[in-house]
């Protein structure tokens, strides 16, 4: 199919009525990000476990305004050229990210024929001539107007890089009554930046950036009110379900790979009478800090509904709330917020802490699996996730 891509593309023939894939085969793909800002962990970390990957993503390549590429991550050194000769070794693919400003800066860059076309030459150029296996696209914060601008960039990239893979990384689209649940859909709710026909053709692998949900899946958020559940999670299943379901629709499953994050989130929750929360991200962390957190206040967390560990507790040493409150121990601070709000029709904020372990990711991958998708991206690799998870991805990857 690689070949056969190259030959096309240089014969200039529109062959792209049925989509072709970089692979004639169906094998599950593991891969996953290696951030710039944690190149040592990161590398280290991911070192001994190449055998467990398709692919490796150097997360380090950033689009700047006037269409060059900057490396953050100096590839050309220690520990990424060893790292990269031990990736090939092992016939690990070895893909770099670039990254891009987004809005009015990636605009200028798309809008421009000339600029377009030698950023698709210059990204070409460099693969080859630095022996990578492919380049990932992760331009998020498109304007929407440039969705055509895109979808000509992607063509002609693909067009340019041969043999090469063109891999894609794209917003986690969620249906429509799902987002707008209990409310109305609003007149522009269906334009996005992405064109999702054009990316099938022109990316050989598409990732769904299934992570950061929080309150996008307004139908999961009012279940779980009704019940007076606390629900925050980074990826529920059934919203990742939702999502490539869609997604599926125009792209390939044979090319989709789902998102799946190795970090959490904390946030201040206020409860209010009759069992409702509002949530305010407070920020991300990777699992050590809720590990000690956790045992800085003697709570033992617990697996909620979404598969994801979670634990509340009141941020100072001092809380109005009773304490008389029961149910899971994880949830009792929360519980106690609940009683307090119920009791003189107030609120009470606490504070919650959710993440994914290592069975989440191990669920997402069976999950990946049961949806007959390409297999898992995973974000990201630095040392800091659940050290666990690479226990749970031993023969995952087929």
């Amino acid at each position: 199919m690689r070949v056969m891509k190259y030959i096309y593309g240089l014969l200039g023939l529109a062959f792209f009525v049925m989509p072709l894939t970089a692979s004639a085969a169906t094998s599950f793909e593991v891969t996953g990000w290696i951030p710039y800002w944690r190149t040592a962990t990161g590398t280290a970390d991911v070192l001994p476990h190449l055998n467990e990957l398709t692919e490796v993503n150097p997360f380090v390549y950033t689009l700047k305004s006037d269409g060059s590429l900057y490396d953050n991550g100096s590839l050309d050194a220690e520990p990424w050229l060893s790292f990269i000769a031990s990736a090939k070794a092992q016939k690990v693919r070895v893909i770099p990210t670039v990254m891009s400003p987004g809005g009015s800066a990636l605009h200028a860059i798309l809008s421009n024929s000339t600029k377009r076309v030698a950023l698709e030459t210059n990204i070409a150029n460099l693969v080859k001539q630095k022996g990578y296996d492919g380049i990932d696209i992760d331009f998020e914060g498109k304007l929407a107007s440039d969705k055509d601008y895109f979808s000509t960039f992607l063509k002609g990239l693909y067009q340019r890089m041969g043999t090469k893979w063109v891999m894609c990384d794209i917003e986690a689209r969620t249906p429509l009554d799902s987002r707008y649940y209990g409310t109305t859909i609003p007149p522009d709710a269906s334009i996005y930046a992405n064109d999702f026909v054009q990316i099938n053709k022109y990316c050989d692998r598409v990732r769904l950036m299934t992570y950061d949900q929080q309150g996008v899946d307004l139908a999961l958020s009012s279940a779980a009110a009704s019940s007076s559940q606390i629900y925050a999670p980074v990826a529920d299943p059934a919203w990742v379900t939702k999502v490539v379901n869609l997604a599926a629709k125009s792209i390939s499953k044979n090319k989709i790979l789902i998102g799946v994050p190795t970090y959490g989130y904390e946030y201040e929750v206020t409860a209010y009478a009759g069992g409702q929360y509002t949530y305010d991200v407070l920020w991300t962390f990777n699992p050590g800090y809720a590990s000690t957190t956790a045992q800085q206040y003697g709570i033992i967390p617990a697996r909620n509904s979404s598969g994801e560990m979670q634990f509340t507790y009141f941020s100072t040493a001092s809380s109005t709330a009773p304490v008389s409150a029961v149910g899971i121990p994880a949830l009792i601070t929360a519980n106690a917020a609940t009683a307090y709000a119920d009791a003189l029709n107030s609120h009470q904020t606490f504070r919650l802490i959710d993440w994914p372990d290592a069975q989440s990711i191990a669920d997402k991958a069976a999950l990946a699996k049961k949806l007959g998708v390409r297999g898992i991206s995973i974000f990201k690799f630095d040392g800091g996730e659940d050290p666990g998870m690479w226990a749970a991805l031993v023969g995952v990857k087929k």
